[in-house]
């Protein structure tokens, strides 16, 4: 039986080319609610809602005053109504990050606030075949692979890269054995 050495540089090019395939980078966009305005009473969110696409893996995050406002994901009788009845998610840190998992309508309300104005409703659309096209901001499904932009900061939260590193270690690895 005869052991197959393949060289170094097709190793290193098989598992590159396999790292694209599957870490494709996509982009997914923070949308702040209100941007520098925030989750608050009297605050029109129909203007930010307007200039927001939002896609499946986006987030939308809620910043507020802990303790005196919360959010509710709720249905749409919930958001008619401002109840909190049947709510299908809480949250009340003040600084929220709730991931846009689904292409449907989502609810979002404050309770007891929500007669005032605090409450908004976001179409999340599938996401484009070219998963690396931009939704006013970007998209993305899932944290490997994926950079985060804020739609209010511009800031970048790099995720998945470690699977770069893993496979470049990994072909090194490949090398030393192989030689």
């Amino acid at each position: 039986m005869s052991n197959l050495q393949l060289p170094f540089s097709f190793i290193f090019l098989f598992f590159f080319l396999v790292l694209i395939a599957v870490f494709q980078t996509t982009t997914a966009t923070d949308h702040i609610v209100g941007a520098h305005l925030g989750w608050n009473p009297n605050v029109s969110y129909t203007d930010w809602i307007n200039n927001q696409t939002f896609y499946v893996g986006d987030l939308i995050s809620f910043r507020y005053q802990k303790y005196m406002y919360n959010v509710f994901e709720v249905n749409k009788t919930g958001y008619d109504n401002c109840t909190t009845y049947s709510a299908v998610g809480n949250w009340t840190k003040g600084k929220d990050f709730i991931p846009l998992d689904e292409a449907k309508r989502y609810y979002f309300i404050c309770n007891g606030f929500c007669q005032s104005g605090m409450k908004i409703s976001v179409v999340v659309h599938p996401l484009p075949l070219n998963a690396s096209s931009t939704s006013s901001g970007n998209n993305a499904t899932q944290n490997s692979g994926r950079i985060i932009t804020s739609s209010a900061t511009g800031r970048y939260d790099y995720q998945g890269f470690v699977g770069v590193a893993v496979a470049f270690v990994l072909a090194l690895v490949i090398r030393l054995v192989t030689q």
